[in-house]
């Protein structure tokens, strides 16, 4: 997307603090947290825009992950596929963080693009 007339370009030290927020701000806030990062930005930093994208892909992912696993608790494995996605999340989320703080583009594996 093309910056708006009369907005200024971001700076590095923000984009990267901004894509950090994007990748692990779901730790606190959830979907929410990335769905701001690239709503507000999105215009001003394509390097924003791909990365608050792909977060947010990926947490609307393990939101229905983790339902689909709740729904199979009726018959145990679902407690164990919770756990293991829950974990995953939380490695991968800490994996995209190191890249983004490197200005490294991180794709999550795994990951239904919903938002394009």
């Amino acid at each position: 997307m093309p910056m708006q007339p009369g907005q200024a370009p971001m700076r590095p030290d923000e984009e990267k603090m901004w894509a950090i927020a994007a990748h692990l701000g779901p730790l606190l806030l959830g979907f929410v947290a990335p769905l701001v990062v690239w709503l507000v930005f999105r215009e001003r930093s394509e390097y924003l825009n791909r990365q608050g994208k792909e977060a947010l892909n990926f947490q609307i992912s393990v939101a229905i992950y983790s339902i689909a696993s709740i729904v199979l608790w009726l018959i145990i494995i679902g407690i164990f596929l919770s756990i293991a996605v829950w974990i995953t999340a939380l490695v991968l989320m800490i994996i995209a963080t190191v890249k983004v703080s490197n200005f490294e583009d991180y794709r999550y594996p795994l990951t239904i693009r919903l938002v394009k």
